[in-house]
């Protein structure tokens, strides 16, 4: 195992639970892992295909991806190969042979593939190591993404029973658990819970106000990134990688409305680092296999914590550092509560009313966002300051805000607490509208009380009001404002109320902060070579037909930048050069590393020192 992993990894060490997998794999035993994305699920059925007697059959359900998959095997020393609906007919032929031939160490599938009887038939006659079933929460019906045609996997237990099945996926709750070991039949597996917890990202919050230009400042900050972009409607996406676009940034769309050329098109682009960012639906999502994407913001608010968790995971899987950014608007609830009133069925409508709820609050609530990820996942936060989000590293001061929810509460009762927000914050703010004069409130004892603080100010307020129960919206269409039991405590009883609100005057610190924090635990490393070093990368990735991060992740050309290694000897010791990859692309770097030293004497001579 150690070997196999020096070899075709380039890894000295495991990360933790893969060496327990992997032995409980050779071990024949299932195995039930919810690993995170990026935590090293491939390599726990990779690493055994070169230790089992068979072909490892990986059931993916992205067809877009099976090839990004194939091609980072093959990088990696294994020969690989894929089946879909893409292929012509003579390489669909030719695959067949070669799994007759036993030569492929690993077959990818989709699970449609499967259900066909003529192909479950042919891999009863060939030596199977074992079946990895990634994304296997798309069995549940609990899950977020189910898809009926996973329920064809049920079969496989019975039909072979001595192949171990090792079920992979970055989130379950224990339920989706329960129901994913059921429906595959697990025979008493190994069960890993790994952590959720991605300290290489850092977690923030934005309000939004015009999402358009603060994105395109986000990436003007952040020159040469990767990014994913999510936005709710296709659009939406059509308007914000346009408006990149104009503004000089390589940016695509990506959603379920265009061609799957066009869709196929701008992924690749993406992957081969051609495009910066992708701007996209939820339909560029599960499974993206780029691991050098240095930010994923979400411009409109998701429906629930669990596609946030997954869709935010996409960022930092080399473990660098990288950021997620929500920019929120209470007024994105409003816009997803309006689909959710249209579901007829009372439970279903119920649960996904309590998700959307519970995003808010993640969204809203000033506390640590790493806690309150971690804390819906089932997993505690240990440390009391996570340090890698925009609350942990100061960005909100703690304050009592019992006068400002007292002036905002006194309006909402005074008028009958059948108003909005907005009209709310009129009448705090001393906004003699025409409405306002024309109900009068203009003659309130609270009119004006909240005019030395501005309107985002007011919305923060009871926007922290709503969070803790002080108050609720009634209503679908036009949501009016009422007192809770606990609201008028504070109003009337005396009781105090404290919240994390952000200063206005540290909004542009809270980005320069968030990066500095971010990499706060990392090493840093020469940004000039790195930038050389990329090129070299990129031009023989070009060669292969490969992306470059299949090459060397940003990690590994990272560490060559803080260790510049010129000789094989060397370069074989950093973290992801393999056996395979010394031999195919270690001269290229050594050289370009030599000319890069032979040009800048004063760090050679620091090297030497």
């Amino acid at each position: 195992m150690q070997r196999i992993l020096r070899e075709h990894f380039g890894f000295q060490d495991f990360r933790e639970n893969q060496e327990e997998i992997i032995t409980n794999i050779l071990q024949k035993k299932d195995v039930f892992a919810v690993m995170p994305t990026g935590g090293g699920k491939s390599l726990c059925y990779q690493l055994p295909s070169k230790l089992l007697k068979g072909t490892v059959v990986v059931i993916s359900p992205l067809i877009a991806l099976m090839k990004d998959q194939v091609d980072a095997a093959i990088e990696n020393g294994f020969s690989a190969a894929y089946l879909n609906s893409s292929l012509p007919v003579e390489e669909v032929f030719a695959i067949y042979r070669k799994i007759h031939a036993h030569s492929l160490d690993l077959l990818y599938i989709a699970p449609e593939r499967l259900a066909m009887p003529h192909f479950f038939e042919t891999l009863k006659t060939v030596p199977i190591a074992m079946f990895a079933v990634d994304e296997a929460h798309c069995i549940s019906e609990w899950g977020h993404d189910f898809r009926p045609d996973y329920l064809s996997l049920s079969s496989i237990a019975g039909n072979f029973r001595d192949i171990p099945i090792a079920a992979f996926t970055a989130t379950a709750t224990a339920q989706v658990q329960e129901d994913i070991i059921r429906k595959l039949s697990l025979r008493d597996p190994f069960v890993v819970r790994a952590s959720f917890n991605r300290k290489n990202l850092f977690y923030r919050v934005e309000k939004k106000i015009d999402v358009e230009k603060q994105v395109h400042r986000f990436i003007m900050d952040h020159p040469g990134a990767a990014g994913i972009v999510y936005r709710a409607t296709r659009d939406s996406v059509d308007v914000l990688a346009t408006y990149l676009s104009k503004h000089g940034i390589r940016a695509l769309p990506y959603h379920a409305g265009l061609s799957t050329e066009e869709r196929t098109r701008n992924q690749n682009a993406f992957s081969k680092d051609e495009a910066d960012i992708i701007v996209a639906t939820i339909a560029f999502g599960m499974g993206i296999d780029k691991s050098n994407v240095r930010f994923v913001i979400h411009a409109d608010l998701p429906k629930h914590i669990e596609g946030y968790y997954q869709e935010t995971g996409r960022a930092g899987r080399d473990g660098e550092p990288s950021e997620c950014v929500l920019y929120y608007t209470p007024g994105d609830a409003y816009k997803i509560r309006f689909f959710i009133n249209q579901i007829e069925d009372e439970t279903e409508r119920s649960t996904v009313e309590a998700k959307l709820v519970r995003m808010c609050r993640y969204a809203a609530v000033n506390v640590c966002r790493r806690r309150q990820l971690l804390e819906y996942l089932g997993e505690t936060l240990k440390s009391d300051n996570c340090g890698t989000c925009d609350v942990c590293v100061g960005a909100y001061d703690q304050r009592d805000i019992t006068t400002e929810a007292q002036i905002a509460m006194s309006a909402i009762s005074r008028t009958g607490q059948r108003f909005g927000r907005l009209y709310i914050i009129d009448i705090v703010m001393g906004k003699a509208t025409k409405r306002v004069i024309e109900f009068q409130h203009d003659k309130i004892k609270t009119f004006g009380t909240g005019s030395h603080k501005g309107k985002d100010y007011w919305l923060a307020i009871i926007d922290e009001l709503l969070v803790q129960e002080l108050l609720i919206q009634d209503g679908d269409r036009y949501p009016v404002l009422k007192l809770t039991k606990k609201g008028s405590a504070v109003l009337f009883g005396g009781e105090s109320v404290s919240a994390n609100m952000r200063p206005e005057i540290k909004a542009e610190v809270v980005r320069k902060v968030s990066r500095t924090e971010a990499g706060s635990q990392f090493e840093d490393y020469d940004p000039v070579l790195f930038d050389m070093l990329r090129t070299v990368r990129r031009r023989l990735a070009d060669d292969q037909g490969v992306a470059p991060f299949m090459v060397f992740s940003d990690k590994t050309l990272h560490e060559m930048c803080r260790r510049y290694p010129t000789t094989a000897e060397k370069l074989g010791d950093i973290t992801g050069v393999g056996q395979y990859k010394l031999e195919r692309y270690g001269d290229d770097f050594i050289t370009e590393i030599k000319a890069y030293l032979e040009n800048n004497p004063a760090i050679g001579q620091h090297l030497r020192r």
